[in-house]
């Protein structure tokens, strides 16, 4: 135990410690690609504190629900919770998101426009910080996140299935398939 955990309450991060808070965070969507659900999880650990939260990252099954919008998903949650009890110390943001990471780090432009707006809110939270370093990691050093953001699909998945759009059979292709049918 260091003299810092002796003095901090568990759950309280003080922006006085030297030490920065470690953020992990990761996101998955199932089925992959677009349009299935997407969960976020982070992991917060710092002199005192330990916190690790999970969710869906948008409405299941919108066009939004990808991989890397639950992974942006996840760093937001991860910095708003850290605002939200107080803390603006230094802070590193480690993810093995290459793409959230290269973006936040200037390497990599923000072409996609449904991303531009999670970018600006992350780069806007980081501003808040005393500082903030974005780190990318390898999988294996991101398995908590990794594992929350599946847990979030995991917990909504029956849910969602029942709510999961229609997408029918194939249109009728001939006119007379087209007309209404009499049924006297």
């Amino acid at each position: 135990m260091t003299p810092d955990d002796r003095v901090l309450p568990r759950g309280i991060a003080s922006s006085a410690v030297s030490l920065p808070v470690v953020v992990h965070f990761d996101g998955a969507c199932q089925p992959p690609g677009a349009a299935g659900v997407a969960g976020w999880g982070y992991v917060i650990d710092g002199p005192g504190l330990h916190l690790e939260e999970c969710g869906l990252a948008t409405r299941p099954y919108s066009a939004h629900s990808t991989n890397n919008v639950a992974e942006y998903v996840g760093a937001i949650r991860a910095l708003e919770k850290l605002r939200s009890i107080g803390y603006t110390g230094e802070v590193v943001v480690s993810g093995d998101s290459q793409l959230v990471i290269r973006q936040m780090n200037g390497e990599y432009a923000v072409r996609a426009e449904h991303l531009k707006a999670y970018h600006d809110w992350l780069r806007t939270l980081g501003d808040s910080f005393r500082k903030v370093e974005f780190r990318w990691v390898p999988r294996e050093e991101n398995s908590v996140a990794d594992s929350l953001s599946k847990r979030a699909i995991e917990a909504a998945w029956n849910d969602a299935k029942r709510h999961r759009p229609f997408r029918g059979p194939p249109a009728r292709d001939t006119e007379e398939e087209r007309a209404p049918r009499d049924t006297d």
